[in-house]
């Protein structure tokens, strides 16, 4: 699963939706569902464009949580497998 952290950046700046809003020139309802997760897609210019006027990296307001899976077939056609609970 991958989080946005703009959150916690957010917090640990002290900074508002609002001020990240005017400072980058994203919309404030875009900012609004990064920073409670809502969205299935990211802008890319929106992740360089927060980065940029945070002054952090990529790591810092997004990342990869492993997430265990049932059987599914993926694009590619690769099976995911549920780990195992026994172990």
């Amino acid at each position: 699963m991958i989080r946005i952290l703009l959150s916690t950046k957010l917090g640990e700046l002290r900074w508002s939706q609002a001020d990240l809003a005017r400072a980058t020139g994203i919309r404030p309802s875009t900012i609004n569902e990064y920073y409670h997760e809502l969205t299935e897609r990211v802008n890319l210019e929106h992740l360089d464009l927060i980065c940029e006027v945070l002054n952090c990296d990529l790591s810092e307001i997004i990342v990869r949580v492993p997430t265990p899976y049932t059987m599914k077939k993926t694009r590619a056609g690769h099976a995911l497998h549920k780990e195992d609970e026994d172990d």
